[in-house]
């Protein structure tokens, strides 16, 4: 490997999924400000809005996340073509 290219900061980090509350740790050099605890110890955390607990590729499940209403706002936009 070359030398001098790879971070050295590498540290245990939790990634929180939102969608379902699944945490899981691992090394990482993300920054972050916010803390959690976790089995007892506190973590740096990272919070992901989909991971491969909640993606409907690896669940099998379809889930429809409607964030900011985009939804909404294509429907009422585009139903005065839809006659």
């Amino acid at each position: 490997m070359k030398k001098g290219i790879h971070p050295e900061n590498y540290r245990l980090v939790a990634f929180k999924d939102m969608s379902n509350d699944d945490v899981f740790i691992t090394k990482s050099t993300v920054e972050t400000k916010e803390t959690i605890m976790h089995e007892g110890v506190e973590y740096p955390v990272f919070k992901m809005e989909i991971s491969r607990t909640s993606h409907p590729f690896y669940t099998g499940k379809s889930k429809l996340i409607d964030t900011a209403g985009r939804i909404d706002k294509f429907k009422t936009k585009y139903a005065k073509h839809a006659k």
